[in-house]
């Protein structure tokens, strides 16, 4: 069975970046983000997802931004979305800071959850994996988010929104960390 001790302290260390970028993306804009539709933020984590891939085949990149940034953003967004889901888009706008960093913490904490269960059923597979795959199965996940937008949030036998949002949190820090260890062995 493969070692988990470390896997906490590195997911905390990429959800203790995603979430300082988020609360001064707060500061800046506020809560701007509350009007946009739970089908929005797809389609803006699809984005993102999409400029990676993209980035991964051709091998260049004309904008400097690089692609650990646009993985923050799937995972910011996704934690919005998650918020979004609770909260409705039609609700007040306006979001103190200290509310919505206190929904950041319970999404992200229950998402932690979900991958310390799943890490401990597969047994930390996701580090023999490559980061297109995470790629690959963001978008996949984003696929099944549009179904089910599309059948009105109704699933027959499937996970519902809030699940495919938080696997793409997981697989995003899961490739941000593999990210830094190349880096780290560069």
């Amino acid at each position: 069975m493969a070692d988990t001790s470390n896997t906490l302290s590195e997911y905390n260390t990429v959800i203790k970046k995603c979430k300082d970028i988020f609360i001064k993306k707060m500061k800046d804009y506020g809560s701007a983000w509350r009007v946009l539709r739970t089908s929005s933020l797809t389609d803006q984590i699809f984005i993102k997802a999409q400029r990676i891939r993209t980035i991964e085949e051709k091998g260049t990149q004309k904008i400097s931004e690089d692609i650990s940034s646009e993985f923050i953003g799937i995972i910011n967004y996704s934690v919005i979305a998650l918020i979004q889901l609770e909260l409705g888009y039609e609700t007040k706008l306006e979001l103190e800071a200290e509310e919505a960093s206190r929904l950041f913490d319970k999404y992200v904490t229950k998402t932690r959850s979900l991958m310390e269960a799943k890490n401990h059923d597969y047994g930390e597979a996701w580090r023999n994996m490559r980061t297109s795959s995470f790629t690959d199965l963001i978008l996949m996940k984003l696929l099944r988010i549009k179904q089910i937008e599309d059948n009105k949030g109704e699933t027959l036998i499937s996970e519902g929104i809030d699940a495919n949002y938080m696997d793409m949190v997981n697989y995003s820090v899961f490739a941000l960390i593999m990210m830094s260890q190349l880096e780290n062995v560069k």
